[in-house]
């Protein structure tokens, strides 16, 4: 099943990639021998440690070369959904109790980042907006109780 993913998204996995496997699959290997150089590896918490650390790396590139196999890139720039909120969109949006807005673009779940304005596809907020338009009222059920929040604009940027 394709992953959904902005052109963004899978720049930043490449980039990751390339780094786990250019840098950091050198220095565990380089650390590995490191420590098998001590000796006796059966006390050898360097080894051990290192050993971890190669497993996670590699682990990690599986993970990651997975996710950019399946991808399905979109460019907002590009899409064409009449106003409708859909991947890759940017919502503002307007709490109709406290008025306070906010403005989200909805990504992949490995580009989710709050902080930057950035929300997950699968999050419960932009499963509530998808295929709404601005005008729309969508309701999200968060912890405190359901909260209703209007999209005031939909772009494609």
């Amino acid at each position: 099943m394709p992953t959904p993913m902005t052109r963004r998204g899978a720049e930043k996995l490449r980039a990751e990639l390339q780094r786990l496997k250019s840098v950091d699959r050198h220095a565990v290997i380089q650390a590995i021998a490191e420590a098998r150089a001590q000796g006796d590896l059966s006390e050898n918490a360097e080894y051990e440690a290192a050993k971890d650390r190669q497993g996670f790396i590699e682990g990690r590139i599986k993970e990651i070369e997975g996710k950019l196999s399946s991808a399905q890139i979109i460019d907002p720039a590009e899409l064409h959904a009449d106003g409708r909120v859909v991947f890759g969109a940017t919502v503002e949006l307007a709490d109709e109790d406290s008025g306070d807005e906010a403005v989200y673009q909805i990504v992949g779940d490995d580009e989710a980042d709050l902080k930057l304005g950035m929300i997950s596809v699968s999050s419960p907020i932009a499963r509530a907006l998808i295929g709404k338009e601005a005008g729309d009222v969508a309701q999200v059920v968060a912890p405190g109780g359901v909260r209703r929040y209007e999209i005031v604009k939909v772009s494609y940027a």
